[in-house]
């Protein structure tokens, strides 16, 4: 999987890698995925690093969270913490292949892609969205699965506080009934596969009030696909 992903990251045009400024190179050089992309075992339920064999950590044993998979790329440490920023907030929507490309290559991601009825980005708030000029969860979306992708679908009902300026213990409850199916389209929701991408996860609190509003409407299966997982 590694490897093909490298073949699918070698640049039509000469360009300059993102992380290590190699040029000419694809926007992720074979170099820096080879060395900052392997793969970790993560849990199944939340994405966080778990010792080789163990499919679900503690935490997600004792209190089942409302995602039935949940899959995550890279850790959000260097140097995706700062590619990541640069990406959303430096307007670079045009990374969005190559890092959905690294996205897909995360095992068990292909097949979760495929099965996918829906392919749901995380949505932005107004505010956010003519902050940033467009929704980094939608560009990657649309690279993942163009033809099941549903921008309307899934709703944010009310701006929140970005999450990284909270608490962890306040997380949860500043999501809370933030999120929505949009009216009268629970029909394309009830029996479906979602897989929901986004492109940081990290304490799940908006993941997770997704997955529940979805599940509320019916959805069979939701998968989490994100860029980075904090740890």
């Amino acid at each position: 999987m590694l490897r093909a992903l490298l073949d699918r990251l070698t640049p039509a045009l000469p360009s300059e890698c993102a992380v290590c400024r190699a040029w000419p190179a694809p926007v992720l050089c074979e170099a820096c995925v080879a060395r900052f992309a392997q793969p970790r075992a993560r849990c199944r339920s939340c994405a966080l690093p778990v010792p080789q064999g163990v499919e679900r950590c503690g935490a997600c044993i004792k209190q089942e969270p409302p995602l039935d998979l949940c899959l995550a790329a890279v850790a959000y440490e260097y140097p995706w913490s700062g590619l990541i920023a640069r990406y959303k907030f430096g307007g670079s929507p045009g990374w969005s292949q190559a890092l959905a490309l690294l996205m897909r290559s995360t095992p068990w991601a292909e097949p979760a892609l495929d099965a996918a009825d829906r392919v749901l980005p995380m949505p932005l708030s107004h505010q956010r969205l003519r902050q940033r000029g467009f929704n980094q969860a939608l560009e990657l979306a649309r690279q993942l699965g163009p033809a099941r992708v549903d921008a309307g679908l899934l709703l944010r009902l009310r701006d929140t506080p970005a999450q990284s300026a909270l608490p962890r213990a306040t997380r949860l409850r500043n999501v809370q009934d933030a999120f929505g199916v949009a009216s009268g389209r629970e029909r394309d929701i009830v029996g479906r596969r979602i897989v929901l991408i986004d492109d940081v996860m990290t304490s799940g609190a908006s993941l997770y009030t997704a997955a529940q509003a979805l599940h509320a409407a019916g959805a069979a299966h939701i998968t989490a696909l994100v860029l980075a997982r904090t740890e």
